[in-house]
């Protein structure tokens, strides 16, 4: 993530955490109902608690996906 792109969201998430309860659960239902957000936010949660895990060849991954 470039500086600008942290500093972007430093202030959307700012924004988000100064609204009043309501009204930022309001705004968190609007993103959970767009399917399309929804899934960048799994997918990206995915990928942060995942991040310390070792990796593997994808040639690997598709070999023992394919014995299944």
């Amino acid at each position: 993530m470039t500086k600008a792109q942290r500093a972007t969201a430093d202030v959307f998430l700012t924004a988000l955490k100064a609204l009043p309860k309501a009204e930022r659960d309001a705004v968190v239902v609007r993103i959970a109902r767009d399917k399309a957000f929804a899934r960048d936010i799994r997918d990206l949660a995915l990928i942060a608690d995942r991040r310390g895990e070792s990796s593997r060849p994808f040639r690997e991954y598709l070999s023992e996906k394919n014995r299944r």
